[in-house]
């Protein structure tokens, strides 16, 4: 049997300190698409509880921040939230849990370090989270991400992150009128080895295209290159 198709989920629900009803819900939030689509309609992707799971960690971690620091105005506590969700932070946290080990890879994707790459990791984080919150509520996903989460993050060492949708947000809402929204336009190249293109849309207009190998990189990607076409900084 490939390692791929096997996972050992009681010492997996060791690592998370949660026991799931559903299994079926954990072994979905593991199954990258990769696999899924080798196994066809045998397999669900764990894209849309990643869809779901980055909404309920965002809504934890600002009720935490919220709460943590009574007097920090809105545009630090987004910059703290930012810097606490973001792809290269997830990835740390699944490292803690060991999630590299339990992942449900295609046979592309296993070969070429899946199990160690930052997207796929942050990802299935994200969908985790989101099987927590389906087997067990939100009290259950709150344990589990509050978990991750340092005494004090204001002065927790930064990860190197640049939140460049947080920089092109807080120049974009001084018009309150101007809306940002990002589009997916484009993706390409096998399974293991996705290209994901994004364009950032102001009222409708594009004001910047991005390439990644995950939809959040492009999106940060587009971000970086409107701020650079507006004048702020450099792409």
């Amino acid at each position: 049997m490939e390692r791929s198709e096997y996972v050992d989920i009681p010492r997996f629900e060791a690592y998370i300190s949660y026991h799931f009803q559903n299994k079926h819900l954990l072994l979905e939030a593991l199954s990258h698409s990769s696999y899924a689509n080798e196994k066809r309609k045998s397999r669900k992707c764990n894209e849309r509880l990643e869809f779901l799971g980055d909404s309920v960690l965002s809504i934890v971690v600002a009720e935490f921040l919220f709460h943590e620091y009574p007097d920090m105005p809105e545009g630090e506590l987004t910059k703290l939230r930012s810097s606490m969700v973001c792809e290269k932070a997830l990835h740390v946290f699944a490292q803690k849990i060991h999630l590299g080990e339990f992942l449900l890879l295609g046979k592309g994707e296993e070969h070429t370090g899946g199990r160690e790459r930052s997207s796929i990791l942050a990802d299935a984080f994200e969908a985790v989270i989101a099987a927590i919150f389906l087997d067990g509520g939100m009290d259950a996903a709150k344990r589990h991400i509050l978990r991750f989460i340092p005494s004090d993050p204001e002065k927790q060492e930064p990860l190197g992150f640049t939140d460049y949708k947080t920089q092109l947000q807080e120049v974009v809402q001084k018009n309150p009128e101007e809306k940002v929204e990002y589009v997916l336009v484009g993706e390409s190249g096998p399974d293991h080895d996705k290209a994901f293109t994004v364009e950032v849309c102001l009222n409708s207009n594009v004001i910047g295209k991005g390439v990644g190998h995950s939809k959040k990189d492009a999106e940060q990607l587009a971000a970086k290159e409107a701020l650079s076409l507006m004048g702020y900084g450099k792409a």
